[in-house]
């Protein structure tokens, strides 16, 4: 339960981590060498998604707590 609640917290952190960083891109045009960064952090994060969406499809979780990760990992997608 306590591993649940923790993957939810993150997930949550994570899509206002996106908010900020979009909102932040929108307020200032960054340099090209910046904005690669922002790139390969979006990537990396995706990476993490996927891979916990892995563990949980292996550990056969409850079917809500996919769902949202689905939504979250979609949410990057268009963010990127």
């Amino acid at each position: 339960m306590m591993m649940m609640m923790m993957m939810m917290m993150m997930m949550m952190m994570l899509v206002m981590l996106m908010m900020m960083t979009r909102k932040m891109m929108m307020m200032m045009m960054m340099t090209t060498r910046l904005m690669t960064m922002m790139r390969m952090v979006m990537v990396m994060m995706m990476m993490m998604m996927m891979r916990i969406i892995m563990l949980l499809m292996m550990q056969k979780m409850s079917t809500m707590l996919l769902i949202i990760m689905m939504s979250t990992g979609v949410m990057m997608i268009m963010m990127v």
